[in-house]
């Protein structure tokens, strides 16, 4: 038997969570609802003055195990389960009224294992059982049943109630789909939690727990709807991101942002870097943001363009006037805005900005197919590792050294096939996304002349291995003096032979840093 409007007769609260709780438990008295709580909100109803029944009066069975078993009882869940119009000659048999409305919340499990130093004992006590099992009973019977799960629904209530006295049968099921999400995204939590510390990587089963963040007002084009979503309690990359002025951001400036940010993250010194499209197109480093910034934009000023632009040092208002007069920009990164940069913004309101915390990678990574998900550990990059080798017969000398290192970081970010041609902490010339890596070097080497840079010992270096050696050979045809890879082609023989017919330095670094 299906009931659209219920006048709520009799209420179990049980929260975890108290806010808001007094005022809503008010609102019910005053519409004659019976209130029935147990241990610790029925304290908070009777010191706020209302009437409140003990579950243990409905059970005829105390509380035990220091409140672990309070509603694990048939006289509640019949309560929850039964029927209208099926089981009221059960529940009269037994003794049993039933309950129409719930409103529960549940231990804080996810703040316990957040904070720092969390012990396992501490946590294992915040996993709720009883808690989880009445949301489920209730809302599994919406009919007839109303039930509540977070404080934020308390207005949806006392606004139904107003409206048309009760709750009707379109609300009961919105609010029974809240809960299953909820006892879902708590039971991902803890079982994510007892895989953290020893358990498999990649297990069979694994349930990815998300939080909407925002709506986003399209895709990648306007036909396409879009909404940005974080795992709850990840406070690491973009995922702790915060928009300090500027308009909402679209789903391509997060792409670039995240892009940008990964890049600019794995530098020391100050630098810049200036994403178009998911990679950069100038990246450099300086003595402040705004030198940084100079040099990352004249690097390709045509791409610059409607870039995003990442720093790794606080932004102050004199680096984002200089922006402003050189480029159209869709969003500015960095760890912090002074109050000076803050005020400059105020007078372009369109100009996104975010303050981004300083780890841009987490342990994992997922990316969606169509119907599968590809899942990976993250690749947090960074300088040549111990394995780097010098293999040609000359040397790389010491300012050739410092060339290869940036080199190396600047590549990283750039979708494969990767090239980078740099010198003095400064892309000349950036090449990448081409189903050949020779192509990519050409375009990196067009890049630096149309900007205008000599490459007259300039560096190279590639993500990959160089699978031939026309790569190389363009680029020691215009000046480059040292180059960087992986390693690892059946051909490497042969790239050490060319590198040193043109008497160039060249080093392996054992680990490529594809980024498709």
């Amino acid at each position: 038997m299906s009931l659209d409007l219920i006048a709520p007769r009799r209420a179990l609260l049980s929260v975890a969570d108290k806010e808001g709780l007094p005022e809503l438990a008010r609102a019910l008295c005053e519409r004659g609802v019976e209130l029935v709580s147990t241990g610790g909100t029925a304290r908070v109803l009777a010191e706020a003055g209302l009437p409140v029944r003990q579950v243990s009066e409905l059970t005829g069975f105390p509380e035990i195990l220091d409140g672990r078993v309070k509603t694990l009882h048939p006289a509640i869940h019949a309560a929850l389960l039964a029927r209208a119009g099926q089981d009221e000659e059960v529940l009269t048999a037994h003794g049993i009224e039933p309950i129409d409305l719930v409103v529960a919340n549940l231990y804080p499990f996810e703040r316990c294992i957040a904070r720092p130093g969390v012990s396992e004992a501490e946590a294992v006590e915040e996993i709720d059982i009883g808690g989880p099992a009445m949301l489920r009973a209730a809302a599994k019977n919406f009919e007839r049943v109303a039930v509540l799960c977070d404080p934020q629904q308390y207005p949806l209530l006392l606004e139904s109630l107003a409206e048309c006295g009760g709750t009707r049968l379109a609300l009961r099921r919105r609010l029974a789909e809240a809960v299953f999400r909820r006892t879902a995204a708590y039971d991902a939590a803890i079982a994510g939690w007892f895989g953290s510390d020893g358990g498999e990587e990649w297990p069979a089963r694994l349930m990815l727990l998300l939080e909407r963040v925002a709506r986003l007002r399209y895709g990648e084009n306007p036909h396409q709807s879009a909404a940005l979503y974080r795992e709850p309690g990840r406070g690491e990359g973009l995922a702790g991101l915060r928009q300090v002025a500027g308009i909402e951001p679209s789903y391509n400036n997060l792409l670039d942002a995240e892009s940008a940010w990964r890049a600019v993250a794995l530098f020391q010194a100050p630098a810049c870097v200036i994403v178009k499209h998911a990679s950069p197109c100038g990246i450099a480093l300086g003595e402040d943001p705004l030198a940084a910034y100079e040099r990352a934009h004249a690097a390709d000023p045509l791409s610059a363009y409607g870039g995003v632009i990442a720093f790794n040092r606080p932004l102050d208002g004199r680096t984002i006037e200089r922006i402003l007069e050189r480029q159209f920009a869709e969003a500015l990164l960095a760890p912090a805005f002074s109050e000076e940069a803050l005020a400059v913004l105020a007078r372009k309101p369109k100009l996104r900005a975010f303050a981004v915390p300083p780890d841009p990678v987490g342990t994992r990574e997922w990316r969606s197919l169509a119907g599968f998900w590809l899942g990976q550990q993250a690749d947090p990059g960074g300088a040549p590792g111990e394995a780097t080798r010098v293999v040609t017969k000359r040397e790389p000398e010491a300012a050739e050294w410092e060339d290869l290192r940036f080199a190396w970081c600047c590549v990283q970010p750039v979708r494969s096939n990767a090239i980078v041609i740099a010198r003095d902490g400064q892309t000349l010339g950036i090449g990448g996304g081409q189903p050949s890596r020779v192509w990519s070097v050409r375009i990196a080497i067009m890049k630096a002349r149309e900007a205008g840079f000599d490459l007259q010992g300039a560096v190279m270096a590639s993500d990959a291995f160089l699978p031939f050696r026309d790569g190389l050979e363009e680029a020691a045809q215009v000046g480059v003096r040292a180059v960087i890879q992986p390693g690892g082609s059946v051909r490497d023989a042969e790239l050490i032979a060319a590198a040193d017919a043109h008497g160039m330095a060249m080093v392996f670094t054992g680990r490529r840093h594809f980024r498709h």
